[in-house]
């Protein structure tokens, strides 16, 4: 039986790999629809290649263009807006809602795919961090089946006996590892000096530029840190972040009886996807296979807070009312496009979010208008605070 999937966030880079292990599978998968935010031009080349039914742009400009481009040479009808997108992230023809998207633009999709009881690949961790309460409503409303896709919390739900039905019952602890990023090995003194580009030049992974910044601020981890709380229903305190820079090992589970489980895999994103394409199955997903005795060695270390000032606001914030984590994502969204438009150093960053964090009164959000709120008052002060560096 063939699935039919929604992409939401095609053109960026978890996009791009779910196409590939789909591209592998087309007797089992086809498109039903992708989308994307302005990325005309790969946008028109997915749409040439797999001819989904839709296309959704959320800049009106660029679905006009993409219109232009395909007319005459695809069937793919062109939508734009974000009505659109949450219009299509539950429409009832498709099976699969892979969440791709970045940011706190993916959340009203997200939970529209959750609300309509679709199989949802969550790469889109922000719909925790800003809004976990919500959206698990929207799951058991709707009777969707959540599967993670971040290498971290996938290899988590793996180590649960494929998720023990959402509860880590009997668990000790949860490990997160972390590369560490590009600047693992920079001086400390040096790290207001870090380029852009310098920044985004991951060892392992390949990802866009914003969350190739988080992997260097470790901001990534503490949103995988309240993602994962909510996800696996834990308690922040039990999961530990630790350094592992060859990304073997993508995450651990430790029991109570001492047993410490763990899933490991070369650093390809092109697993998670295929095992929550799949699941319960597995399929090739296109990643070379692991070859142990090649392994030069698996390493391990605590993680230096002082280098990583993002993790420690992360964690303070984990388990505490909900607009604390809305602002620190919201303040570390603006945080990050500042730097890399090279208007703030990369140490200005934790700065911007803690000042945000400061002014942010601690609060329920129990309505996703108060997320949308409390989103962007953050905005608004990142954006003040940064002007003022």
């Amino acid at each position: 039986m063939v699935s039919r999937v929604t992409i939401l966030g095609s053109t960026g880079s978890i996009g791009v790999y779910t196409l590939d292990v789909v591209r592998r599978h087309k007797d089992r998968y086809e498109l039903f629809a992708l989308t994307a935010n302005r990325g005309v031009e790969k946008m028109g080349e997915q749409c040439l290649e797999f001819g989904p039914r839709y296309a959704v742009m959320r800049d009106a400009d660029s679905a006009a263009e993409l219109a232009r481009r395909l007319a005459g040479k695809c069937a793919t009808e062109v939508l734009g807006g974000d009505a659109a997108l949450v219009e299509i992230a539950g429409a009832s023809e498709s099976d699969v809602v892979m969440a791709a998207i970045v940011g706190g633009a993916g959340l009203a999709p997200t939970i529209a795919a959750a609300q309509a009881g679709k199989r949802v690949l969550l790469a889109n961790k922000e719909s925790l961090v800003m809004a976990g309460d919500i959206f698990f409503q929207a799951v058991r409303a709707g009777g969707a089946l959540l599967l993670p896709i971040d290498s971290e919390h996938n290899a988590i739900y793996q180590c649960l006996a494929n998720g023990a039905d959402g509860h880590a019952g009997g668990v000790r602890k949860i490990w997160l590892t972390a590369s560490g990023g590009p600047l693992l090995r920079t001086p400390i003194d040096s790290l207001p000096g870090v380029s852009p580009a310098e920044a985004c030049a991951h060892p392992n992974w390949k990802m866009g530029r914003k969350i190739s910044v988080d992997s260097a601020t470790m901001m990534n981890k503490g949103l995988e840190l309240i993602e994962a709380s909510w996800l696996f229903d834990i308690d922040p305190s039990l999961v530990e972040i630790v350094i592992h820079p060859q990304s073997i090992v993508h995450s651990m589970v430790e029991y109570e009886d001492g047993s410490v489980i763990a899933q490991l895999g070369n650093p390809d994103m092109r697993t998670p996807i295929a095992h929550a394409l799949a699941w319960p199955e597995r399929i090739q997903s296109g990643s070379r296979p692991l070859k142990l005795i090649d392994t030069a060695g698996l390493h391990f270390e605590a993680v230096e807070l002082e280098r990583f000032p993002c993790l420690a606001l992360a964690r303070d914030v984990a388990g505490r009312e909900q607009s604390l984590s809305i602002a620190l994502n919201a303040a570390n969204e603006v945080a990050v496009q500042g730097f890399l438009d090279e208007l703030i150093s990369f140490t200005d960053i934790p700065l911007i979010i803690e000042k945000v964090l400061e002014q942010t009164d601690p609060a329920p959000a129990p309505a996703i208008d108060d997320v949308f709120a409390i989103d962007l008052e953050a905005r608004g002060r990142a954006v003040a605070v940064m002007k003022h560096r």
